[in-house]
Protein backbone atom coordinates (compact mmCIF):
# COMPACT_ATOMS: atom_id res chain seq x y z
CA UNK A 1 0.00 0.00 0.00
CA UNK A 2 1.46 3.12 -0.99
CA UNK A 3 0.76 6.52 0.59
CA UNK A 4 -0.64 8.02 -2.52
CA UNK A 5 -3.64 5.98 -2.16
CA UNK A 6 -5.23 2.71 -3.40
CA UNK A 7 -3.40 0.95 -6.67
CA UNK A 8 -4.41 -2.63 -5.81
CA UNK A 9 -5.73 -4.17 -8.49
CA UNK A 10 -9.76 -5.72 -8.22
CA UNK A 11 -9.89 -9.03 -9.57
CA UNK A 12 -13.43 -8.87 -8.55
CA UNK A 13 -16.68 -7.76 -9.88
CA UNK A 14 -17.43 -7.07 -14.09
CA UNK A 15 -15.12 -5.00 -15.79
CA UNK A 16 -15.73 -2.43 -18.93
CA UNK A 17 -14.27 -1.46 -21.84
CA UNK A 18 -13.10 2.17 -21.69
CA UNK A 19 -14.62 4.24 -25.18
CA UNK A 20 -11.71 7.06 -24.99
CA UNK A 21 -8.95 4.29 -24.53
CA UNK A 22 -10.33 1.25 -25.61
CA UNK A 23 -8.74 -0.61 -22.16
CA UNK A 24 -10.84 -2.71 -20.23
CA UNK A 25 -11.06 -2.22 -16.19
CA UNK A 26 -12.88 -2.77 -13.28
CA UNK A 27 -16.38 -0.55 -13.78
CA UNK A 28 -15.88 0.87 -10.20
CA UNK A 29 -12.76 2.76 -11.51
CA UNK A 30 -14.97 4.10 -14.39
CA UNK A 31 -17.39 6.48 -15.13
CA UNK A 32 -20.74 5.35 -16.47
CA UNK A 33 -22.62 7.61 -19.18
CA UNK A 34 -26.15 7.43 -20.42
CA UNK A 35 -27.76 9.68 -22.93
CA UNK A 36 -30.94 11.17 -21.70
CA UNK A 37 -34.16 11.75 -23.72
CA UNK A 38 -33.34 15.16 -24.85
CA UNK A 39 -29.81 13.74 -26.30
CA UNK A 40 -28.02 14.66 -23.47
CA UNK A 41 -24.96 12.96 -22.07
CA UNK A 42 -25.59 12.50 -18.23
CA UNK A 43 -23.01 11.15 -15.85
CA UNK A 44 -24.27 8.37 -14.09
CA UNK A 45 -21.63 7.80 -10.72
CA UNK A 46 -24.29 5.33 -8.98
CA UNK A 47 -24.33 3.49 -12.18
CA UNK A 48 -28.42 2.72 -11.72
CA UNK A 49 -29.97 5.03 -14.63
CA UNK A 50 -31.54 2.96 -17.05
CA UNK A 51 -30.28 3.22 -20.90
CA UNK A 52 -26.94 1.50 -22.79
CA UNK A 53 -24.28 2.41 -20.66
CA UNK A 54 -20.90 3.86 -21.81
CA UNK A 55 -17.69 3.96 -19.84
CA UNK A 56 -14.85 6.35 -19.59
CA UNK A 57 -12.04 5.89 -17.49
CA UNK A 58 -12.11 8.16 -14.13
CA UNK A 59 -9.35 10.38 -15.56
CA UNK A 60 -9.46 13.62 -16.89
CA UNK A 61 -7.45 13.22 -20.31
CA UNK A 62 -9.63 10.88 -21.13
CA UNK A 63 -13.23 12.21 -20.14
CA UNK A 64 -11.54 15.13 -21.78
CA UNK A 65 -10.85 13.36 -25.39
CA UNK A 66 -14.33 11.89 -25.34
CA UNK A 67 -16.11 14.94 -24.97
CA UNK A 68 -14.14 16.58 -27.59
CA UNK A 69 -13.68 14.34 -30.20
CA UNK A 70 -16.95 12.76 -30.32
CA UNK A 71 -16.95 9.43 -29.01
CA UNK A 72 -19.95 9.52 -27.43
CA UNK A 73 -21.54 9.95 -30.54
CA UNK A 74 -19.60 7.43 -32.54
CA UNK A 75 -19.74 4.92 -29.35
CA UNK A 76 -24.21 5.13 -29.30
CA UNK A 77 -24.04 5.43 -33.05
CA UNK A 78 -26.32 8.49 -32.68
CA UNK A 79 -25.86 12.37 -32.25
CA UNK A 80 -25.66 13.62 -28.58
CA UNK A 81 -25.06 16.58 -26.86
CA UNK A 82 -22.07 17.02 -24.27
CA UNK A 83 -22.34 19.02 -21.06
CA UNK A 84 -20.41 21.56 -21.33
CA UNK A 85 -17.35 22.03 -18.97
CA UNK A 86 -18.34 18.17 -18.03
CA UNK A 87 -15.10 17.16 -16.57
CA UNK A 88 -15.49 19.71 -13.69
CA UNK A 89 -19.39 18.71 -13.40
CA UNK A 90 -18.17 15.06 -12.83
CA UNK A 91 -15.44 16.10 -10.15
CA UNK A 92 -17.70 18.38 -8.08
CA UNK A 93 -20.12 15.41 -8.25
CA UNK A 94 -17.51 13.16 -7.23
CA UNK A 95 -16.23 14.99 -4.61
CA UNK A 96 -20.18 15.73 -3.33
CA UNK A 97 -20.36 11.96 -3.10
CA UNK A 98 -17.39 11.05 -1.49
CA UNK A 99 -18.48 14.02 1.39
CA UNK A 100 -21.97 12.44 1.93
CA UNK A 101 -20.46 9.31 2.13
CA UNK A 102 -18.35 10.29 5.00
CA UNK A 103 -21.19 11.88 6.58
CA UNK A 104 -23.32 9.03 6.38
CA UNK A 105 -20.12 6.85 7.96
CA UNK A 106 -19.90 9.70 10.42
CA UNK A 107 -23.33 9.37 11.44
CA UNK A 108 -23.23 5.35 12.07
CA UNK A 109 -20.48 5.70 14.46
CA UNK A 110 -17.58 4.55 11.86
CA UNK A 111 -15.27 7.62 10.88
CA UNK A 112 -14.28 10.40 13.32
CA UNK A 113 -12.37 13.78 12.95
CA UNK A 114 -9.58 15.52 14.42
CA UNK A 115 -5.98 14.44 15.23
CA UNK A 116 -6.17 12.65 18.73
CA UNK A 117 -9.27 10.58 17.72
CA UNK A 118 -8.14 9.39 14.81
CA UNK A 119 -4.54 8.85 16.26
CA UNK A 120 -6.15 6.93 18.98
CA UNK A 121 -8.21 4.55 16.05
CA UNK A 122 -5.13 4.16 14.54
CA UNK A 123 -3.28 2.73 17.22
CA UNK A 124 -6.41 0.39 17.99
CA UNK A 125 -6.36 -0.80 14.87
CA UNK A 126 -10.18 0.26 14.83
CA UNK A 127 -9.38 2.67 11.62
CA UNK A 128 -9.16 1.21 7.79
CA UNK A 129 -9.07 4.20 5.96
CA UNK A 130 -6.81 7.19 6.40
CA UNK A 131 -8.22 10.39 5.21
CA UNK A 132 -5.78 13.63 5.29
CA UNK A 133 -7.29 17.01 3.54
CA UNK A 134 -5.21 17.79 0.21
CA UNK A 135 -4.37 21.41 2.06
CA UNK A 136 -3.01 20.21 5.18
CA UNK A 137 0.21 20.81 6.80
CA UNK A 138 2.22 18.41 5.49
CA UNK A 139 4.21 18.48 8.27
CA UNK A 140 1.02 17.51 10.75
CA UNK A 141 0.13 14.48 7.88
CA UNK A 142 2.95 13.47 8.40
CA UNK A 143 2.57 11.91 11.69
CA UNK A 144 0.32 9.84 11.10
CA UNK A 145 0.36 6.63 9.04
CA UNK A 146 -2.34 4.54 6.62
CA UNK A 147 -3.47 1.53 8.47
CA UNK A 148 -1.61 -1.91 7.62
CA UNK A 149 -2.77 -3.45 4.28
CA UNK A 150 -5.58 -0.20 4.51
CA UNK A 151 -6.21 2.65 2.29
CA UNK A 152 -5.10 6.24 2.17
CA UNK A 153 -7.38 9.11 0.56
CA UNK A 154 -5.35 12.52 0.34
CA UNK A 155 -7.25 14.59 -2.17
CA UNK A 156 -9.92 16.27 -0.34
CA UNK A 157 -10.03 19.59 0.93
CA UNK A 158 -9.79 20.93 4.24
CA UNK A 159 -13.36 22.52 3.57
CA UNK A 160 -14.71 19.37 2.24
CA UNK A 161 -13.36 17.11 4.51
CA UNK A 162 -14.93 19.52 7.21
CA UNK A 163 -18.37 19.77 5.64
CA UNK A 164 -18.52 15.82 6.42
CA UNK A 165 -17.92 16.33 9.94
CA UNK A 166 -20.15 19.55 10.20
CA UNK A 167 -17.25 21.92 10.70
CA UNK A 168 -15.67 24.47 9.20
CA UNK A 169 -12.26 22.28 7.98
CA UNK A 170 -10.92 19.02 9.22
CA UNK A 171 -7.63 17.72 8.03
CA UNK A 172 -7.33 14.32 9.55
CA UNK A 173 -10.57 11.62 9.74
CA UNK A 174 -10.26 8.03 9.67
CA UNK A 175 -12.58 5.05 8.58
CA UNK A 176 -13.84 2.11 10.57
CA UNK A 177 -14.67 -1.36 8.75
CA UNK A 178 -18.00 -0.60 8.14
CA UNK A 179 -20.43 -1.19 4.74
CA UNK A 180 -19.21 2.29 3.56
CA UNK A 181 -15.84 2.34 3.42
CA UNK A 182 -15.28 0.49 0.41
CA UNK A 183 -17.80 2.55 -1.16
CA UNK A 184 -15.92 5.89 -0.10
CA UNK A 185 -12.33 4.60 -1.16
CA UNK A 186 -13.69 3.56 -4.87
CA UNK A 187 -15.86 6.97 -5.37
CA UNK A 188 -12.46 8.82 -3.77
CA UNK A 189 -10.11 7.08 -6.13
CA UNK A 190 -12.25 7.90 -9.09
CA UNK A 191 -12.39 11.33 -7.61
CA UNK A 192 -7.97 11.24 -7.62
CA UNK A 193 -7.80 10.27 -11.44
CA UNK A 194 -9.59 13.61 -12.00
CA UNK A 195 -7.95 15.90 -9.45
CA UNK A 196 -4.20 14.40 -10.23
CA UNK A 197 -4.59 15.19 -14.05
CA UNK A 198 -5.75 18.55 -13.42
CA UNK A 199 -2.74 19.28 -11.31
CA UNK A 200 -0.08 17.64 -13.78
CA UNK A 201 -1.89 19.69 -16.15
CA UNK A 202 -1.83 23.04 -14.03
CA UNK A 203 1.90 22.49 -13.68
CA UNK A 204 2.40 22.06 -17.30
CA UNK A 205 0.87 25.26 -18.05
CA UNK A 206 3.47 26.44 -15.39
CA UNK A 207 6.19 25.12 -16.77
CA UNK A 208 5.25 26.28 -20.29
CA UNK A 209 4.99 29.59 -19.52
CA UNK A 210 7.64 32.14 -19.92
CA UNK A 211 8.54 35.61 -18.40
Amino acid sequence: MTRGGRDKTQDDGPERKCIATGEVAPKEGLIRFVAGPDGMIVPDLAGKLPGRGLYVSSNRSALERAAQKGLFSRALKMPVKVPENLVDMIEGLLARRVVDLISLARKSGDAVSGYEKVKDWLLKEEATVLIQAEDGSERGKSKLSTPHEGDYIGWLTADELGLAFGRQTAIHAALGAGGLARRVVDDAQRLKGIRVGRAEADLGGRGRRKG
